[in-house]
């Protein structure tokens, strides 16, 4: 890291609200993240777990980079060859239903504004001993026009700092700046790129520990990173979907020969009000995916 300077803040507590309080968007707002609790019930959770063993299995329609399993596989061991699958909204209804729920939207629909679309759904699994995610900003995978990206992070279990939680470095998105990232071999991350040179130190980071059910609400230029699950036994499941205000196009993807400045980027979920380019329609691109790690290889 570069060192820290006098605009870091200090860490703090993490906050949790039941509602979405004007102090949640504040705190969105300044620290660039805040934890809306409760924002999936009991039952949602368990549906949605449920369902992770369902596209685990292949029962849900074919995903790339799928692990073999045998059906007489106990679950525990199928979903411990997961850590991530990309997209899991495009096989799943339970996924794409989370993409647009009311909790949710309350939220995002204050932070973002009134007109809201999603890109992507993650599904993390993360069983004991597998990696986390170095320091990086959504932003730099996901770029927008506008700034708006938002991610909405669901504990499925409660994450905690033994099982692999996220860390934040609260205000590191008030600048608006992409710091550089670098190829790394630290093992306990994944294949992903991490972002280094920024005016915070690893002392500076935030544990964000949360009980199943509870979303946290983040800025895609945040800087963020999570730690290997060290826990002896269990997951750190979560969902994850990524979402922008649908008033703006989204370079993503961008086809070879195309301009950032005229592409937009069509396969989109509209969750919340209109879709000033609904003219364009809607295009099926991605298609669900596990995410590489370094047990089985990095795509580079």
């Amino acid at each position: 890291m570069a060192g820290s300077n006098s605009t870091v803040p200090a860490a703090r507590s993490v906050v949790h609200h039941d509602t979405v309080s004007d102090a949640l968007i504040e705190q969105v707002r300044v620290d660039g993240y805040g934890v809306l609790r409760g924002a999936l019930t009991p039952g949602e959770v368990a549906e949605v777990n449920a369902e992770a063993v369902r596209l685990c299995r292949g029962e849900l329609g074919a995903i790339d980079g799928r692990p073999t399993s045998a059906p007489d596989e106990p679950d525990a061991d199928v979903l411990r060859r997961y850590l991530c699958v990309h997209h899991p909204h495009k096989l799943s209804a339970v996924v794409r239903r989370s993409l647009a729920h009311r909790r949710v939207l309350d939220v995002l629909t204050r932070v973002i504004g009134p007109d809201v679309k999603a890109m992507q759904s993650m599904l993390f699994i993360k069983a004991e001993g597998r990696p986390g995610q170095p320091w990086h900003q959504d932003e730099l995978f996901i770029p927008t026009r506008d700034r708006s990206l938002t991610a909405v992070w669901i504990a499925l279990d409660d994450a905690t700092v033994e099982n692999g939680c996220l860390w934040v470095l609260p205000g590191s998105h008030r600048r608006g700046v992409l710091y550089p990232d670098r190829e790394q071999d630290d093992p306990r991350f994944d294949c992903s790129v991490e972002a280094y040179d920024f005016p915070y130190r690893d002392e500076d980071a935030v544990p964000v520990e949360v009980p199943a059910g509870s979303a946290v609400v983040f800025n895609g230029y945040l800087l963020h990173r999570s730690l290997p699950n060290t826990g002896r036994h269990g997951y750190r499941r979560a969902l994850a979907n990524h979402y922008m205000s649908a008033t703006s196009p989204l370079p993503w993807k961008i086809p070879a020969g195309r301009s950032p400045a005229n592409w937009d980027y069509r396969d989109v979920v509209l969750v919340a009000g209109e879709d000033p380019y609904a003219y364009k329609g809607i295009t099926d691109l991605t298609r669900a995916y596990v995410r590489p790690d370094k047990e089985g290889g990095c795509d580079r």
